[in-house]
């Protein structure tokens, strides 16, 4: 852990100081935090309620944490597994699988208003989606957030060979559909 890392910590886990430090680790994390979310569950609202429900369990649990991860990482895999929690009870209202849940997410990824991406955006989304769970937030963290494998291992508390296994398994599935046509 860096310096400033350490004193931030320090600060939150200290009553007197955690209101005023806790506005300062929002600022500084809930940009990356929001898009991380956002590429698992897709929609707008429901990242905005995950973001929220994830920096109440950081707020409520920091003086649990240990340090022996990045504070980064630590806030991560809170969003990872609070992104997850989200879609198995959205699945489980719906009645319907995993799978089935990720194409209708897709599938109204049109009619979001704050996606603005192209046709190309949509099918490599749709591509994703595709994707077992695992080998999409393994793709997503390694090809878009550009996360190292021993970071990612900290986060999903997997080993770095079954990481690059899943992203190896995850660009091959995106590549042969985005080629076939």
């Amino acid at each position: 852990m860096e310096m400033d890392e350490r004193l931030l910590v320090a600060q939150l886990q200290d009553s007197r100081t955690l209101d005023a430090a806790f506005k300062i680790l929002m600022a500084e994390y809930k940009e990356r935090l929001y898009w991380h979310i956002r590429k698992i569950v897709l929609n707008h609202d429901d990242t905005d309620d995950i973001l929220q429900d994830t920096f109440i369990k950081v707020y409520r649990n920091i003086g649990n944490f240990k340090g022996e991860s990045k504070l980064y990482s630590w806030m991560y895999r809170i969003a990872t597994n609070e992104s997850i929690t989200f879609l198995t009870k959205r699945s489980r209202e719906m009645k319907i699988d995993s799978e089935a849940l990720h194409s209708h997410m897709v599938n109204n990824l049109t009619s979001d208003v704050y996606f603005d991406g192209d046709e190309i955006q949509l099918k490599l989304q749709k591509a994703i989606a595709l994707l077992p769970q695992k080998q999409q937030l393994v793709f997503n963290m390694r090809y878009f957030d550009e996360i190292k494998y021993e970071e990612m291992s900290e986060i999903l508390e997997t080993s770095v060979g079954a990481l690059k296994a899943s992203y190896h398994h995850a660009t091959k599935k995106i590549e042969d559909y985005l080629t076939k046509d």
